[in-house]
Order: C-alpha cells, then sequence, then structure tokens
C-alpha cells in the first residue's frame, strides 16, 4: 500500500509541476487541460500494455504449449491495429465531425475496453482488444492535432509544447506500470485492467471539463457544413458512431486470426499503406499540378520521417514483448516486478522532458539548433546504443544466472534520449508540414508508420522463440560474436538469456547503421522541408 500512496503522491507533484511551468512560459491555457487528458489516456493504454503479455503467459493461455508465441501475435496484432485506426479518426474528423467529438468517442469506447478485461472469457477478452482500437483511432491522432492548432505558425513554443505534451504522454505511461502493474501481478490481472479503466474515464471527464470552460475557444470544432448534414435521413455524426462500433467486432477478429497463425493482418495492413501512401502521393500531385512544389516536397519529407519513425518504434516496442519477458525470465528485479520495468522509460521523460523542451529552444535561439532530420539521426543513434547495452549486459551475469537490475537503468536512458530527440519532435513537424486542410490525415498516416513497425515489432519478438535469433553466421552474427566473446556459453542462465541477447545486438548495430545512413542524408531531407526547420 506504501507504493501505492507514493506513486499517487509523485503523480500529484509532477501534474502540479507542469501546470505551474506553462503558466510560467506563457503557453495556452488549454495545453494543461490536454496534457492532463492525454496523461490519463497514456495511463490507460500503458497499463494495459505492461500487463498483456505476461497476462496472456501466465494466466489466460497458461496451459497453452506455444502461448509465449501466441502472446507476441497477439499484442503485435493489437499494437499494430491500434496505431492503424487513428488514419481513419484522422480523417473523419478532418472532414466530419471536429476533434472534439472525435476525441469524446474515443474516450468512452477506450474506457468499455478496459472494462471488459475484467471478465476472464475469450468474449470480452477481444471485445475489449476490439474497444481499444476503435476508440484509440479516434482520440490519439485528434488530441496531438488540437495541440498543434493551439500555436500561430512560427510560434517558438511549438517544439516547446509538444514536449511539455509529451511530458505528459509518459507521466501516465510511468504511473500505470508502476500502479496497474503492481495490482495486476500481486493482487489480481482484472484489477489492473479495471483500474486502467478508471484512468480512461478520468481523462474524458478533463477533456469534457475543458470544454465546458471554452479554454479551447474555437479550435476543433465540427465543420459548419456538417453540423446539420443528414446522410440516409441520419445525422453524419451518428453514422461515424456506428461506423466506430463496427470496427470493434472487425479488430477483434483480426486479432483472433493472428492468435491463431494467420498472418491476414500482415495483408491488411500492407493495403492500409498502399492506400495512404497513394492517397499522399496524390496530394504532392495537387500541388505540383497548382503550382506549390514546396507544398509537395514537405508531403515528402513527412513520408521519409515516418519510414525513419517506423524504424525507431519496431525495436522500442520490443518493451511490451520480448523485452518484458527478458525482464521476467532473465534479470535480478529486486524491488520490481517485471511489469513495472515499463516504467522506466516514461519516468525518464518525466525528469528529462523539461531540460529538453528548454533546450530546443535555447538552441534556436542560439542558432545552433540541429534540424529534424539530424535529430531523427541521433534518435536511432541513441536507440542503437541503449539495445547494445541490454545485450552487453550478458558479460556481467551473477551466480545466480540473472543480469544486473543496472542493465535497464543504462540501456533505457540511452534509448529515452534518442526518443526526446524524435518523438515528440516527429508530432510537431507533421503539424507544420502537412498540408491545413488535411492535418489529422497526415497524423493518422504518422500512427500508420507506428503500425507498420509494432507488426514487425512482433516478428522480431518471436525469433526469441526456440533461439533462433543465435547466430555467428553473416556480419550481424560476427559482430555479435565480438560482444559476447568473453562470456561462457556453459554458464548458469547464460543460454536462456543469449536467446534474447542475441536479437538486442543485432538490432543495436542495424539501428546505428540506418542512423549514420540519416546523417549522411539529412541535408536532403532539411531542402524537402523548406522552411520548416
Amino acid at each position: 500500500m506504501g507504493q501505492i500512496i507514493g506513486y499517487i503522491i509523485f503523480t500529484i507533484i509532477a501534474v502540479l509541476g507542469a501546470k505551474w511551468f506553462i503558466e510560467k512560459d506563457g503557453h495556452p491555457k488549454a495545453l494543461f487541460y490536454l496534457f492532463f487528458a492525454e496523461m490519463w489516456e497514456r495511463f490507460s493504454f500503458y497499463g494495459m500494455r505492461a500487463l498483456l503479455v505476461l497476462y496472456i503467459i501466465k494466466d489466460y493461455m497458461a496451459s497453452v504449449e506455444n502461448n509465449e508465441e501466441i502472446a507476441y501475435g497477439i499484442y503485435a496484432a493489437y499494437g499494430a491495429l491500434v496505431y492503424a485506426t487513428p488514419l481513419l479518426g484522422g480523417f473523419f474528423a478532418d472532414r466530419f465531425i471536429g476533434y472534439r467529438k472525435a476525441i469524446m468517442l474515443g474516450g468512452v469506447l477506450m474506457a468499455l475496453g478496459h472494462f471488459f478485461m475484467a471478465f476472464p472469457t475469450d468474449f470480452f477478452f477481444y471485445g475489449a482488444l476490439g474497444l481499444l482500437i476503435a476508440g484509440n483511432g479516434f482520440f490519439k491522432p485528434n488530441i496531438s492535432s488540437l495541440v498543434g492548432a493551439l500555436y500561430k505558425e512560427g510560434d517558438i513554443k511549438r517544439d516547446s509544447g509538444f514536449t511539455i505534451f509529451y511530458m505528459g504522454i509518459n507521466l501516465g505511461a510511468a504511473v500505470a506500470p508502476l500502479l496497474c502493474g503492481y495490482i495486476g501481478e500481486m493482487w489480481g490481472w482484472h484489477y489492473g485492467f479495471g483500474l486502467a479503466g478508471v484512468g480512461m474515464l478520468a481523462g474524458v471527464v478533463v477533456f469534457w471539463d475543458g470544454i465546458k470552460k471554452g479554454v479551447f475557444g474555437e479550435k476543433g470544432l465540427q465543420p459548419v457544413e456538417y453540423q446539420e448534414k443528414k446522410f440516409f435521413n441520419l445525422n453524419i455524426d451518428k453514422l461515424i458512431y456506428v461506423f466506430a462500433c463496427l470496427i470493434v467486432p472487425i479488430s477483434a477478429y483480426l486479432i483472433v486470426l493472428e492468435a491463431g497463425g494467420t498472418q491476414f493482418l500482415g495483408t491488411i495492413i500492407n493495403v492500409l499503406l498502399v492506400i495512404s501512401v497513394g492517397y499522399a502521393a496524390y496530394l504532392m500531385y495537387e500541388n505540383y499540378r497548382d503550382g506549390q512544389p514546396a507544398a509537395a516536397n514537405k508531403i515528402g519529407s513527412v513520408l521519409i520521417l515516418a519510414v525513419l519513425c517506423a524504424v525507431f518504434w519496431a525495436c522500442f516496442e520490443q518493451a511490451g514483448s520480448s523485452l518484458v519477458v527478458w525482464a521476467d525470465k532473465c534479470i535480478d528485479l529486486k524491488f520490481m516486478v517485471a511489469s513495472q520495468t515499463n516504467a522506466i522509460n516514461p519516468g525518464y521523460i518525466i525528469f528529462l522532458a523539461f531540460p529538453f523542451a528548454l533546450l530546443w529552444e535555447k538552441l534556436d535561439l542560439w542558432g545552433v539548433n540541429p534540424n529534424t532530420a539530424k535529430k531523427f539521426a541521433m534518435g536511432i543513434g541513441f536507440l542503437g546504443l541503449g539495445f547494445l547495452v541490454f545485450a552487453y549486459s550478458i558479460n556481467f551475469i551473477n551466480d545466480a544466472g540473472k543480469l544486473p537490475f543496472s542493465t535497464l537503468w543504462i540501456g533505457w536512458l540511452l534509448i529515452t534520449t534518442g526518443e526526446l530527440c524524435l518523438s515528440p519532435i516527429g508530432l510537431s513537424k507533421v503539424t507544420q508540414l502537412s498540408p491545413k486542410k488535411s492535418v489529422a490525415f497526415f497524423m493518422g498516416l504518422w500512427f500508420l508508420s507506428s503500425t507498420v513497425a509494432h507488426y514487425i515489432a512482433g516478428a522480431l519478438a518471436k525469433l526469441t522463440i526456440g533461439g533462433q535469433t543465435t547466430s555467428s553466421e553473416g556480419l550481424l552474427g560476427k559482430l555479435n560474436n565480438m560482444l559476447f566473446s568473453g562470456v561462457d556459453p556453459n554458464g548458469l542462465g547464460v543460454a536462456e538469456a543469449m536467446i534474447y541477447n542475441d536479437l538486442f545486438a543485432k538490432i543495436g548495430f542495424v539501428t546505428i547503421g540506418i542512423a549514420i545512413i540519416t546523417l549522411l542524408i539529412s541535408p536532403i531531407i532539411k531542402k524537402l522541408m523548406g522552411d520548416v526547420h
């Protein structure tokens, strides 16, 4: 109980600190409401993420022989669909219902999803995942787009504002594994999931309160031309609400197929990718045709940055799959349960977000702020170094066959540094680079890159099943052999740990290579971005 009280006190202090900073630094008042609502939404999401794979392996499918592989498949499918639906939610918000109604709809669906997880049956389990997927599609892209709408063009505080907003994301993400993870593993899985639902309801209430108080002004309202528009004698709002509900069983069925080993979802993702990139290409063509090459080039830069973003998240999202299972099996956890290790990364962000926000502002004033492409190269490079730390930990395995807990702290510090160089900056640049009438669509496209990343992340995690990653062949194999040259393969716990550490090493070497390539082509990306730094 002392742990829980401590986490609650910490959350209150962090929220009050954010409120003070927002007011002191002259940011719009509405930023705090979006910060607070997003914090609770992320609390619900990361509470779910921390528990899902462990729950499947240890409880829901404990008696199934290949439960670890199935768990990775379900997690990958869930994560992929969670980031695919924002493409639709962003489009419908842009064109028909506005940001506000989309955010409220998404929040209600997600709250229901978490409460469904409190019931231990197949219907409620897969239904819960479907509700969460549908809800996130309408919530996630539109609240980020609403943040962008708070700032005028060229406002020096834009990057800082997104970094503060990103701190809200990670405050919820940090506290959720600590609370939901602890309660789920120590008191009962369904209590942990239920607590995540309470968090989501809190986010909905806070956002609604902001609307009632008028803090958003005219931002995020439904387009005037669709306020009274009817199709088939139904308001456009109701039709979209029905459509959102239809996403639930479709998503649930796709996850069932993935759990059964059918890779139909991969085909769906490819189709969505082709359609969305095709639409983006059409918008580029329109701008070239209308004599606006600069706008077209900016769309092209968004696509390049989205690819780099996918690389980052495909590796990062081992956090909820292979990394949490590795921690459970191989790390000397001391005072934590495995699910709580998901709090390390967002915990770092809470402490580093404000310094990074100020850093970008100061570097900009001094005229030495690295451009976006260079920041992305730095982000992927730090990610690679973090995974190499995870991999190298095998050299410090103890007599009990466990890896040092400090490995997680050092590795995640490097990865978090990379994340702060890439993710909040990316969110900010999408709102700047996208055509004004299609901001939410491109925000959805941005999250679609995470869809691809999650699906790839699942494939990477499955490589740990049966030691499939361990290899001395090829360039990566030789690099890995150099990294592990001093390790006794017959030592206690070494064989089990190497299944995971070998994968982490390969991820580290590949991503550092990609970071170098990104740095080399950064002048080209900068040219495409035009006047956007």
